[in-house]
């Protein structure tokens, strides 16, 4: 019989998310168009959120050393996955591959710069918001999970944001002053978004630990 552990699940959604926001993620697609102002976002806008979820449910019914346990296991699968994408770009195609193989590259060869700053952006942001989810715990008990749940993942995800924004898009030949206003009209919009989501998914939260607790 097809079976498989609560938990298991879980981390295997949680892996599975991120590797699809590591792969996909670059590709973006239009929200909000005014004319005189467009809104665009990744398509891992819809996996992000998802991510600091689960990171909250295994908190609220594990503690935090279990959620820090599956970020690394996730950190260590963006960090395989960025090695072998690197190996199997370098490597000459065969005749039968040889057509496709810019496509090939293209696709999986993005820069690195751009998976360093995701790589990090997903570093920081995660174990804080599992820090900061855990301080309110203590504070406020088993009470208001919304509130622990939405504080936690808007702190966090505007330092994802921020991080990730800075050290992708940061151009070293512009002023300071310049940089600041592109970033931030980059940043504050994205933010929203995926406060946004947060909000959205809140029910998903609830479900998740009841569902998560019934196996404990």
């Amino acid at each position: 019989m097809f079976k498989i552990e609560k938990m298991d699940f879980l981390v295997s959604v949680y892996i599975f998310g991120v590797i699809v926001a590591e792969l996909m993620g670059p590709k973006s697609f239009s929200i909000l168009d005014l004319g005189f102002y467009k809104l665009t976002a990744s398509v891992g806008i819809f996996l992000i959120p998802l991510l600091f979820t689960i990171n909250d449910v295994i908190v609220e019914v594990y503690g935090p050393e279990r959620a820090r346990s599956v970020v690394r296991a996730g950190l260590l699968t963006i960090g395989l996955l960025f090695i072998f994408i690197m190996l199997a770009i370098s490597l000459p195609p065969s005749k039968r591959f040889a057509e496709t193989e810019s496509a090939y590259d293209t696709v999986f060869g993005k820069s690195a710069r751009i998976s360093l700053a995701s790589l990090t952006a997903f570093a920081l942001a995660d174990f804080l918001d599992i820090y900061i989810f855990s301080k309110i715990r203590q504070k406020l008990g088993k009470s208001k999970l919304w509130l622990r749940n939405n504080a936690s993942n808007f702190i966090a995800q505007l330092i994802d944001t921020t991080v990730f924004m800075t050290l992708a898009f940061y151009a070293l030949d512009r002023g300071f002053g310049d940089n600041t206003s592109f970033l931030i009209s980059l940043i504050i919009p994205y933010w929203l978004l995926k406060c946004s989501m947060s909000v959205i998914e809140t029910p998903l939260v609830y479900l998740g630990v009841k569902w998560l607790k019934k196996s404990s």
